[in-house]
């Protein structure tokens, strides 16, 4: 750690310990966050406010401090004549930008009109050890932002909005659902299975019951239980976690929303999530119109709905209605030398390559809001079966941007029906398709005490947060990305 730079920071802290100032002292009462201060009449008295100092400009008599927080910044007049020499002088003797202060003073506006307070006490309030980095702004090492995000929050403008906007959603999300009747429920993180979700888990031990267990993937099955027990609507804010590979579009521990409503179907998610992603852009951003991909995009208007076979067909010219066996449908796509960028394609179930075949030729092209509806049902083994075509399932995404943001469903309830998908998924599983889902007998026992009609949905908050700020990499949408270990 040590260097001439913090060598100099920790003789001031002997220093300041030496003439027994409390250099990490218990608490300061602040009566005003810096944001409330900047907008207080010129003249308020006894103003109290706390922060780390990012700017010193010093000149004979008077010095301006520029304190900040996640939420704001406040300028700090610190003025001899009024503040006394021995109080000046002790300033600039042991502070340094980075370390905290706590100030009490008036409010007063500048002659550039810049809201201002003007010291008439302070109290050091924390050393910095180390200084702060000069030339962040300018940094080219991305990684080093997401190991040191402390930084990255407290000196890019960027991550700061973004993060607080994290917050807003979140916070606007709970109240959404809460006024639509839905209960906030918990449901474990530690699963004997893997279901609710086409995904790798991790896995991890248990000493205490000796038997391993995983990382769950998704909620599902277990918020789904809870409609068994007699709830009728609920939601859950879950960790989730997935063994996949690392992109800009993936994380592997994330946020997801998850919900179920009983008695509802698709259509009726359908409406609710066009409303919920409307209430989001108005609490978080205060607008509907956001640009997306150098365009700006009215979420209020009309949204497209396109079926998965009308979508491939477009953009591939292939219909994949005509191709029942995946090893047909995998040698279609060679012959119109379609780069699917995946080993061994072929031994994906034909829902998991129908899947790949989307996400590499047309999600891409989807930038306005577009519900993504008529599944095929090998790709949707929790869904339930469309009434007219069973080889399709009463379910829809919406695509914004290039980018799933929403999953939804009229779920299965048949338990002879999930007992069979369940199986081809096993199977299928056993075969190599690493993704496909695992047996679940637990679950298929509660559906055999019976389930009334349900439909849910899930998004990852990472994910919705990344699309409305139309942000590259999806580790710029949390706090704490998970790293390799430096």
């Amino acid at each position: 750690m040590r260097n001439e730079q913090t060598e100099g920071r920790l003789e001031k802290l002997e220093a300041l310990r030496t003439q027994e100032i409390e250099v990490y002292p218990e608490k300061f009462h602040v009566n005003c966050d810096l944001e409330e201060a900047a907008n207080l009449a010129d003249g308020t008295p006894e103003v109290r406010v706390a922060g780390r100092m990012m700017s010193i400009r010093s000149f004979k008599s008077l010095t301006f401090i520029t304190i900040s927080n996640i939420q704001g910044s406040l300028q700090l007049l610190l003025k001899k004549g009024e503040i006394g020499e021995e109080a000046f002088q002790q300033f600039h003797q042991f502070y340094d930008i980075g370390d905290f202060i706590g100030v009490e003073g008036l409010m007063y506006t500048t002659q550039t009109n810049e809201k201002t307070l003007r010291i008439q006490s302070y109290v050091f309030l924390g050393k910095a050890l180390r200084s702060l980095p000069e030339k962040w702004h300018g940094i080219s090492n991305i990684e080093l932002r997401y190991r040191q995000r402390y930084l990255d929050v407290m000196m890019t403008k960027e991550t700061q909005n973004r993060m607080l906007a994290r917050s807003k959603m979140v916070r606007a999300i709970r109240h959404f659902f809460e006024e639509k009747g839905f209960l906030e429920v918990e449901t474990p993180v530690l699963q004997h299975t893997s279901s609710g979700a086409l995904a790798k888990p991790f896995k991890t031990y248990h000493n205490a019951l000796d038997t391993e267990l995983n990382l769950r993937i998704a909620p599902e099955t277990y918020l789904k239980r809870l409609i068994v027990g007699g709830f009728t609507k609920v939601f859950e804010l879950a960790k989730c976690f997935r063994n996949e590979g690392i992109s800009p579009q993936h994380l592997q521990e994330f946020t997801m929303v998850e919900g179920y409503a009983a008695y509802w179907n698709y259509e009726d998610t359908m409406s609710l999530m066009r409303e919920m992603v409307l209430f989001l852009l108005e609490q978080t951003f205060q607008t509907t119109t956001i640009e997306l991909d150098g365009q700006p995009i009215d979420f209020s208007e009309p949204w497209e709905v396109v079926s998965f076979r009308e979508l491939i067909l477009k953009e591939t010219e292939i219909d994949i209605d005509l191709y029942p066996d995946v090893s047909e449908l995998c040698e279609e796509a060679k012959r119109r030398e379609i780069e699917l960028d995946y080993e061994e394609a072929e031994t994906l179930g034909r829902g998991n390559f129908i899947d790949l075949l989307y996400k590499k030729t047309c999600r891409p092209q989807l930038v306005r809001p577009t519900f993504l509806v008529q599944h095929p049902i090998d790709l949707s083994p929790l869904a339930r079966a469309n009434d007219e075509n069973a080889s399709l399932t009463d379910r829809f995404q919406l695509v914004v941007n290039g980018a799933e943001i929403i999953n939804a469903y009229s779920e299965l309830v048949d338990p002879l029906e999930q007992r069979r998908r369940l199986e081809a998924q096993a199977s299928l599983k056993s075969g190599g398709d690493l993704e496909a889902m695992e047996f679940d007998e637990d679950y298929l026992t509660a559906m055999e005490y019976g389930m009334p009609p349900i439909s849910g949905w899930g998004f990852g908050i990472e994910r919705l947060l990344m699309v409305l700020t139309d942000c590259d990499n999806i580790k710029d949408c949390v706090l704490f990305p998970l790293m390799r270990k430096g």
